[in-house]
Order: C-alpha cells, then sequence, then structure tokens
C-alpha cells in the first residue's frame, strides 16, 4: 500500500499557518495609538498637502492632506522621533513625548533641486546633483503643473529627450539620435518591470503604464545606461515610479474631456475622454492593497502626406520624361504602390521602344485604418511588510491598445494586449524582482499586405501590367498625349479593382485582415485561401528575474552593489511572422493554415553586474566603478564597463563625467523574423533563419540592382539585345556578402556639470556626449537568383525578371562606424512670487562619413531643440497656471517605410488649474498645441494639430 502524501504535507501547512496566524495575534495585541497633527508653510500658515511623516526606523507613514492634516498609526511606544519630509521644503524630526496635544510644525521652502534623490543613475538613491551620468526627474508637483494631455507626455519637455507622437495612445521617446518610431534602443520601467512588448520590440508608450492618479515621478537617462541595466538602453532609460499605497491612501477618481480634429481637415472636430480610478488602503500596519482603472478613447491624428519619395528625377522612375502625374509615385501614406510593386511597362513611343516604371495604385493610409482608438488600464496590487525594513508585493497590470506604430511598414494595432505578473521583495539591502510579460496583438494587422492583396485579389502583378500596356500602346497610338495616356491606362487597369467607402471594399478588407498569411493572392500553396492576408497574429511571453544587494556593509572601505538577472524569451511561431525551426527547412516558406502554431523559438540572455563607490577628500570627490558582463547563447559574450567621477568643490558645484561601453542584443525581430510582407520576406539575421534561403551569401543588393536595370533598359532603348545589355553591365550589380549579425556596440563620452546660484534660486545643467556606434543594426534589401550562384551568367539575368528573384529585406550590421556628439543646457529659475522659468535647449549631430554602407544611417534628430516655460503654481489663492513653448528645426528623415524632409515647427501648450480644498478636488483647462498649426515629426507619420481639454480630479483620503 503506497504512503499517503498528504499526512506528510498537512502538518507542515499547518505549523506554518499556526505561526503567521499567532505573528498577527500578538501584533494585534499591541495597543494602537493614532499621532495627529496639521503641517503648514512658515510664511502663509496655510497647509501643506502630501508631506510625508514617518517614525523613525520603522515603515510607519503617513500623508497629510489638502489642508496639511495628517493621522499616523503606529503601534510604537512613546516616545519615539518622528521625520517630517517633502520636496521643496526643509525637512525636520521632532520627538512625540506624549499624545495629549496635535502636533503643528512649520515648514521652510527651499529649492527642491538640493535634496532631490535619484535612483536609476546608480541603481541606488543618491541626489541629483551628484548624479554620475546626466538625469533629470519629475515630481509629482512638476507633472501636475504641466499642460500636457497626460501625465507621460510631460517627457516631452525634458531636456536632451524627444517624443515622437505615433498615435494618441502611443509615444516613443528617445535621446541622443538615431530615433524611430518603434525604438529598441530606449527602455522604459515601471515599479521596475521592462513595459516592453516582447515580439512587437518597443514598450508601448504607456499603454500598459502607471495611470494619472498612480504616477510619482519619474527618472529620465537621455543617454547609455547599459552597464546597469543591460540590454535596450544605449540610447536611454525612463523609470516611472508609482505611489505607495502605505502613505497615499485614499480614493480618487479622474475625469478629462476634449476635442481635437477643431479645423476640420482630415477629420471633423472629435472628442476625446478619459476616465481613471484609484483605490488604496492600508488594511492595518502590515497589509495594503491599491487598484487602478482607467479608460481612453478618442479620434486619432490622421497620416495623409502624399510626398512622393520616387519623384522622375531617381532612376527607379521615369527622369528622362516629363510627366504632370508620376506614374511610378511612392507616397509616404499609400501603401501598394512601393517598388517591389512596380512593373516594367514596354511600349513604341515616338518611333522606338521605351520602357516605364509604373507602380500598382495601391490605396491611402486614412482608407485602411479606423481613426478611432482606445487604450484600457488596470492594475491590482497586495503589499505586505514585516520587520522593519521588509517588504513584499504582488502586482498585476494589464493594458488594451488601439493605435499605430511604424516599422519596416505601418502596424494598425487593435485590441493588442500585454499582461505583466511581479512578485517583489525587498529591504535594506537586497532586492528580489520577477515578472512575466504576456503579449498578444488581437485583431492587428499590417498596412503593406492589406493594400497589396486589396489590389492582387484584383489582378496580379502581371496581368495589371498586361492591361495597363495594351491600354497605353492603344491609346498612344490613337494619338493621346502620353500624360492623358497614362491616365486611361491606369482607369483600364483598375476597373475592377475595390473602391474605399464601398461596401465591398470594407468585406474584402475585413476579410484579409482576419487571415494571418500574408502571401499575395493566389500563390499556389495548397490550402491556402483564394487572397493573401494581412492579420498580425503574434504571441509571446518573457519571464525576467533579477536580484541586487548592497554588500557594503561586508567591505567597509567603499559601497558595493551586485547583481544578476535572466530573461527569456518564449516566441510562438505562426508560420507567417516567426520561423519554427521544428519544420524542415524547405517547408519554412509554406506557412501554418490559420489558427495553427509551431513549437515554441526560445531566445534568452543573463548577466551579472557590480558597482563599486568611492568617495574621497571629504567627500568631495566621488568615483564609481561599475561592470556587467551579459551572455546571450547566440552570440559571444559581451563586458559592459562604466567609469565616472563626480567632483564637488563646494555643495553647490558638481563637475561630473564618464565613459562607458554599452552592446545591445538584436530584438526578437531582428533576430528571428520569417515575414512574407509586399513580395519581399523580411527576415532576421541569425545565420539559422538563413539555412536553405541564401540570403547572406548569394545575393545582390537591391540598390545595385536597380542601377543595373536601368542600365540595361537604356541599352534596349537604344537597340540591344536585353540578355546582352544584362551581361554587359553585370560589373552594376553588387554582391551583398552579409555578415553574421552581431550585437550592436556603443562607447559613450560624457561630461557635465550641474549647480545651482542665488541662495538655490537658478539651477543649472549642463551635459556633452561623444559616441561611437560600431555594429550598427539596420534593414538591407538584396535579391537572391533563383538559377545559380552570383556573379554567374544564370544569376545576371535572373536580375532582369522579378519573378526569378527571392527578395529578402535583412536585418543585418552596418559596415561603418558612426560618430554622433551633442551638448544640452538647462536652467530652472525661481522668481518671486511663486514665478518661475524653465529653459534647455539641446543639439545634436552626426559626423558624416563618406564610406558607403549598405543601408540608410537613420540619425533621424534635429540639431536643434528648445523648451521654455513659465508658470506659477498659485498666481492667486488656488489658481495657477503654466505656458510651454517647444521649437526643433528641420532635419532629414530616412527608413526602409519613407525618407523626407522634415520641416521646423513650433507648439505652445498652456494649462490653467484650480484647486477647491473644500471638495478635495481640481479642475484643469488646458491645450497642447494651442494655436493648431500642424505639424508631423517623421516622415509617414501623422499630421498633430491642437488637443484641447479639461480635466477633473477628485481626491478623497479614508
Amino acid at each position: 500500500m503506497k504512503p499517503r502524501r498528504q499526512n506528510y504535507f498537512l502538518p507542515k501547512t499547518t505549523i506554518l499557518l499556526f505561526i503567521f496566524l499567532s505573528f498577527n495575534v500578538l501584533q494585534a495585541q499591541q495597543q494602537l495609538i493614532e499621532v495627529s497633527g496639521i503641517i503648514k508653510h512658515v510664511d502663509t500658515h496655510k497647509g501643506i498637502a502630501g508631506v510625508q511623516v514617518q517614525i523613525e526606523n520603522t515603515q510607519d507613514t503617513a500623508l497629510t492632506d489638502q489642508e496639511g492634516h495628517f493621522i499616523l498609526r503606529t503601534r510604537v511606544k512613546i516616545p519615539f522621533r518622528v521625520s517630517i519630509h517633502k520636496e521643496g521644503y526643509t525637512s525636520q524630526t521632532v520627538e512625540i513625548l506624549s499624545l495629549s496635544n496635535k502636533i503643528t510644525i512649520e515648514l521652510n521652502p527651499q529649492n527642491t533641486i538640493i535634496n532631490e534623490v535619484v535612483i536609476s543613475a546608480s541603481h541606488v538613491p543618491e541626489k541629483v546633483l551628484r548624479s554620475p551620468i546626466a538625469i533629470e526627474k519629475i515630481d509629482i508637483k512638476a507633472i501636475r503643473e504641466s499642460p500636457a494631455s497626460s501625465f507621460y507626455e510631460t517627457l516631452e519637455n525634458v531636456k536632451g529627450l524627444q517624443l515622437l507622437t505615433s498615435s494618441l495612445t502611443l509615444k516613443v521617446p528617445n535621446s541622443r539620435g538615431f530615433n524611430s518610431p518603434n525604438n529598441f534602443r530606449f527602455m522604459q520601467l515601471v515599479d521596475g518591470v521592462d513595459v516592453q512588448s516582447a515580439t512587437l520590440g518597443v514598450p508601448l508608450g504607456n499603454a500598459i503604464g502607471p495611470t494619472e492618479l498612480d504616477i510619482q515621478s519619474m527618472e529620465v537617462t537621455p543617454g547609455a545606461a547599459s552597464a546597469l541595466y543591460g540590454m535596450n538602453a544605449i540610447n536611454g532609460l525612463a523609470s516611472l515610479q508609482t505611489k505607495d499605497p502605505f502613505t497615499s491612501e485614499g480614493l480618487s477618481v479622474y475625469f478629462r474631456g476634449g476635442v481635437n480634429h477643431v479645423d476640420n481637415i482630415h477629420h471633423q472636430t472629435a472628442p476625446l475622454g478619459e476616465s481613471a480610478i484609484r483605490f488604496a488602503k492600508a488594511l492595518n500596519q502590515n497589509l495594503a492593497i491599491k487598484m487602478n482603472a482607467s479608460y481612453f478613447n478618442g479620434v486619432d491624428w490622421i497620416s495623409d502626406n502624399h510626398t512622393d519619395q520616387n519623384p522622375n528625377s531617381l532612376i527607379t522612375a521615369n527622369p528622362n520624361f516629363s510627366l504632370a502625374n508620376n506614374p511610378a509615385e511612392d507616397l509616404w501614406n499609400k501603401y501598394g504602390d512601393e517598388r517591389n510593386n512596380r512593373v516594367a511597362v514596354k511600349v513604341n513611343y515616338n518611333g522606338k521602344p521605351t520602357t516605364f516604371n509604373v507602380s500598382r495604385t495601391g490605396y491611402l493610409e486614412k482608407d485602411l485604418v479606423s481613426p478611432e482608438v482606445k487604450n484600457i488600464k488596470f492594475d491590482a496590487g497586495l503589499y505586505y511588510r514585516f520587520g522593519d525594513q521588509w517588504r513584499t508585493s504582488y502586482v498585476y497590470r494589464y493594458g488594451l491598445l488601439d493605435g499605430t506604430f511604424q516599422r519596416g511598414n505601418k502596424i494598425r494595432l487593435q485590441n493588442a494586449t500585454v499582461q505583466n505578473h511581479k512578485v517583489e521583495l525587498t529591504g535594506r539591502e537586497l532586492t528580489f524582482r520577477a515578472y512575466v510579460s504576456i503579449e498578444n496583438t488581437g485583431d492587428s494587422y499590417n498596412l503593406k499586405p492589406l493594400a497589396d492583396n486589396l489590389d492582387l485579389t484584383n489582378l496580379s502583378n502581371s496581368n495589371w501590367r498586361n492591361i495597363f500596356q495594351s491600354t497605353l500602346q492603344n491609346t498612344l497610338n490613337a494619338g493621346v498625349s502620353l500624360n492623358d495616356a497614362f491616365i486611361l491606362a491606369r482607369q483600364e487597369a483598375d476597373k475592377n479593382r475595390a473602391v474605399p467607402g464601398t461596401i465591398a471594399f470594407e468585406q474584402l478588407k475585413n476579410t484579409i485582415t482576419r487571415i494571418n498569411n500574408w502571401d499575395s493572392a493566389n500563390a499556389g500553396i495548397v490550402g491556402a485561401p483564394e487572397t493573401g492576408g494581412a492579420k498580425l497574429e503574434q504571441k509571446s511571453r518573457f519571464y525576467h528575474g533579477e536580484i541586487t544587494y548592497d554588500l557594503s556593509r561586508f567591505v567597509k572601505i567603499f559601497s558595493l552593489l551586485a547583481g544578476i538577472d535572466y530573461r527569456l524569451y518564449s516566441i510562438t511561431p505562426d508560420g507567417n511572422n516567426f520561423v519554427d525551426f521544428n519544420r524542415p527547412v524547405s517547408e519554412r516558406n509554406i506557412p501554418l493554415s490559420d489558427g495553427t502554431f509551431g513549437q515554441d523559438v526560445i531566445y534568452q540572455k543573463y548577466g551579472a553586474f557590480a558597482q563599486l563607490t568611492k568617495l574621497f577628500f571629504d567627500d568631495r570627490l566621488k568615483v564609481n566603478l561599475a561592470l556587467r558582463v551579459d551572455r546571450n547563447p547566440e552570440f559571444d559574450t559581451k563586458f559592459n564597463p562604466r567609469v565616472s567621477i563626480v567632483y564637488s568643490p563646494v555643495n553647490q558645484h558638481n563637475f561630473r563625467a564618464s565613459f562607458q561601453n554599452g552592446f545591445r542584443f538584436p530584438s526578437l525581430f531582428e533576430a528571428l523574423s520569417f515575414v512574407n510582407n509586399g513580395n519581399v520576406r523580411r527576415v532576421g539575421g541569425l545565420t539559422k533563419v538563413n539555412e536553405g534561403l541564401g540570403y547572406l551569401d548569394n545575393s545582390y543588393t537591391l540598390a545595385s540592382i536597380d542601377q543595373f536595370t536601368s542600365a540595361v533598359n537604356a541599352a534596349v532603348d537604344g537597340g540591344a539585345t536585353q540578355n546582352q545589355a544584362a551581361l554587359d553591365n553585370r560589373n552594376l550589380l553588387v554582391v551583398a556578402n552579409l555578415q553574421k549579425l552581431q550585437p550592436e556596440k556603443i562607447n559613450s563620452f560624457e561630461m557635465g556639470y550641474k549647480s545651482v546660484f542665488f541662495n538655490n534660486k537658478l539651477v543649472m545643467d549642463w551635459d556633452f556626449y561623444y559616441n561611437i556606434y560600431e555594429g550598427f543594426l539596420g534593414q538591407v534589401e538584396v535579391a537572391v537568383p533563383k538559377n545559380g550562384k552570383v556573379g554567374t551568367d544564370q544569376a545576371v539575368l535572373d536580375m532582369l525578371d522579378r519573378s526569378k528573384q527571392d527578395r529578402y529585406r535583412v536585418y543585418t550590421n552596418s559596415n561603418k562606424t558612426y560618430k554622433s556628439y551633442g551638448t544640452s543646457l538647462g536652467i530652472r529659475y525661481n522668481l518671486i512670487k511663486n514665478y518661475n522659468i524653465n529653459a534647455n535647449v539641446s543639439y545634436n549631430d552626426l559626423i558624416s562619413s563618406n564610406r558607403s554602407d549598405l543601408f540608410i544611417t537613420s540619425f533621424n534628430t534635429p540639431k536643434w531643440t528648445v523648451n521654455v516655460s513659465v508658470g506659477n503654481r498659485e498666481i492667486i489663492k488656488n489658481i495657477g497656471f503654466t505656458v510651454v513653448a517647444r521649437w526643433q528645426d528641420g532635419f532629414l528623415w530616412e527608413s526602409p517605410l519613407a525618407s523626407g524632409e522634415i520641416p521646423a515647427y513650433y507648439t505652445i501648450d498652456a494649462q490653467a488649474t484650480w484647486r477647491i480644498p473644500e471638495i478635495k478636488a481640481q479642475v484643469k483647462i488646458g491645450a497642447t498645441n494651442l494655436l493648431n498649426r500642424r505639424y508631423f515629426q517623421y516622415a509617414a507619420g501623422p499630421e498633430v494639430g491642437g488637443l484641447y481639454y479639461v480635466a477633473f480630479t477628485y481626491d478623497l483620503k479614508l
């Protein structure tokens, strides 16, 4: 007879439960006492809200309400000491000897920055003035006084930072160049959790972040931070902290209503709204709960720019002909008209054979995307304190997002979700954190294959070309002008295509966006649907664990912090976006049927770091040394050092200098993607993806094929045979010879100065950086001949016929070293009567090189950016205002999807706030882009106009 396992398990469980209950009973038996009082301003004698009152050497804490009152509950016996602290005021400590009277304390105001503390710069608390690297902190006061329509958009005015608007629901931060709407190089943390979407590869703005009611502060590092935080932090880090439920109890509600599109240019004036609720309660001295929920909906900014990035001046168009309507146009916000949907039309014109390049008609973005967007967020946490220093918690976060963002193509996110589960244990010296992120792209789809398959459902490219070609020839023979002949030929070829706005178009669009197979219509695949699809169906998870430990008490002569971390990505291949490596190589090009998935693909990394800090010369000199080692099984081990010094001859003047080396492992998409997208397959750069395909070692660059094709067409028009013209111009073809994929590397040098002047009224912060990028990751498009090796006659002849090539857009490393530099200066000045002025200016530039590269550099950053704000938190009783002006100069934007000049622009944001302490409420009226001067921030991006809103916050302390 088998032993019953439960006989061994139940007694242990009972004992543990008994110990836990006994511990709580003993605590309950201790007498609970209350300490109450009021904290006032020393000059106005008015109560100050948000002051932290804490019993020393405990976690017993309370915050003052709108009138400055507080009630602090504790089981500590009298006498004890209480510390009173609020940023912007001189801290005080008082001793409590009895409970007979309420406490009344008056605080002196001081410049916030003197005692402002940050954590992100060195993983440990330190004063921002003595941070070893450039860092900005946005506290709750600055967030509340910002005219930005949401707290997250306050980042747009941070010195050295850019914030791209992809959608109302999706904002993407970046710093120090190489900007992108899908920024792999910038890390975003919420309470220590990386909130990126794994397979999409980017943090989805604040889609899964804090609500307006729960944000406490934001710390931004505009530069490399990979020595401490590892991959994805070579261009910057934003760390968001939420409110503590033990010290910020209560029930709060938030409503924001507004309008945009007030000029009715791309859309009629549209309402937008956001609602949020927060509940936090300390159930006793050790246990607290917190819940947040929010809902946002509105009409998105519209992308409808018709800039032609393939004008007639280019060889890929028709430069030898003056045409009013470019038949080879490639518009920023039209899809299906790109080079892979371009055909060669051959006719007799003016008595000789002539070849024209002609694009398929395609569809405008505004016809493919519904402008309505929403964002739903929810989080809940359980927090437990035990002992004097230890705390543990479990937090769940959920975010659902609609929006549009730009990768190699435009992606429409529709009901995309990300979920986080986090457990954490913290003490005085130890922090342990583990979390899982779960992604599901929901009903999302890709605009490029949607447009392609809408056209291909009507006619294949070859059939469309034949109709266009015969109609063009017939109309020319009838004496019609060349311009009119092109118009008539396109009308005839498009005669039966789906027309936007019709029922047939919507039905076909809905069909295509539900099919997870982007291959072309009628591709001849057994079991394939009659039309190709556009659905983006990605499901993934990543697991992360980390431990940091402060070892300073063991070494004593210096401060020592060490940590380890591990991350594992688990991707579910859908047959369309990622390779199922368990399938034979010969079958990987064949998509899985809809709703089926392959075996999970694993991608992982692990690392460790140690940081030493030592003070010299009566603490005037701080030396910080850090070393990180990261390992990804796909690559060699990488070491990231950081050396920094801060010299403070006096407390108010702080000089800093640092050097750090950083690596970024390729993201999931850069390493492992396998997407057939518009007659070209976008593929990751790992060699195992290349198995049996040949794009790394048997391909020509598409740029050279364009030169080759132009020369061949010119020779044929001159009377040569096509094959002979091809062989005569074979030297124009460039063999790609793509290298094995490697991590990006950055060497970053930085120096800066931060100080306060004039009795702490003026704060100045200056920094300068110089970055060296090696192995920069980008995309290059290549063609693999289906018959023979590159260099052979057959391979050259294959470049004449699109059907005899396999086209790939490959993630690979640059063969150039890129160098960039920049500087920024920020000034904050507190004037009389609560007036304050903030100004910052940033300069960024790329050192050009004459050496050619496989792909465009995409520095994508304006040289000059200026922000100026003026405000007064209380210009009259309980009423304050802020006005922010922002300007940036024009620059060149380059990306695989769209390239072109971005004009300079300026905006003015403004807000006025009315605090109503009698009902514990606040009303905020504001506008972003107050003058409604429309602008766009990147090529093919949306055009952003004015947004006008009213927000109401109600905060009830329980």
